[in-house]
């Protein structure tokens, strides 16, 4: 699985189990085995072919990921990932979902904790039935469960946080942005990319 793009050199999991799932399912609809083949090894995920899934992007000092993971699952998943990515430090920019269980909110943070050495909470554009603070309070909660002193930043707005992330990042570190709406996040984080490689100013 190492030569095929989805699998991040079979360093994502959960990409793997999709990956074999799709073979299996083309192979008994009689494509042929080259096609497959060809398929798996020329699909390159980017923000053009799978935008919000696993989007890369190499900074000098640092690098970031943008995935619209939003349920503990999705962290888990992204904590597997995580466990063999070499970094100084990682960093998640999340949000909680207000049409969950609190102990599903609680759940996530936690998940969290477990994943990241520090955390920036933001807000969903949609609350869905909550307030913030409610939402930043039961994520919170869930976090200090896994480690009362986890570095905690709150910033409400997305494009302030990754702003934030970015502005403060350390060397070698990995940021994760689990973004609400993926086209703004990868805009941003595009533009600092394009300026970095001298192509804005």
């Amino acid at each position: 699985m190492t030569n095929v793009p989805l699998t991040f050199s079979g360093m994502a999991e959960f990409n793997i189990a999709n990956v074999l799932a799709a073979t299996l399912a083309a192979y008994v609809q009689d494509f042929k085995t080259e096609d497959i083949r060809q398929a798996l090894q020329t699909f390159v995920p980017s923000p053009a072919l799978t935008p919000g899934r696993m989007n890369m992007f190499h900074f000098r000092d640092y690098s970031v990921m943008i995935d619209y993971a939003h349920n503990t699952h999705g962290f888990m998943a992204i904590g597997k990932f995580l466990a063999s990515v070499n970094a100084s430090v990682k960093v998640g920019i999340i949000a909680g979902v207000g049409d969950r269980r609190d102990e599903d909110i609680v759940s996530l943070g936690e998940a969290a904790g477990k994943i990241f050495d520090e955390i920036i909470i933001r807000q969903d554009k949609n609350l869905r039935g909550r307030t913030d603070q409610a939402i930043i309070d039961l994520m919170t909660q869930g976090i200090q469960k896994v480690d009362p002193m986890k570095k905690i930043t709150v910033i409400q707005k997305e494009g302030e946080a990754i702003d934030f992330a970015f502005k403060n990042a350390v060397k070698d570190s990995f940021i994760v942005i689990t973004s609400d709406v993926v086209p703004d996040a990868l805009e941003q984080v595009k533009s600092y990319k394009a300026k970095e490689d001298g192509l804005l100013v």
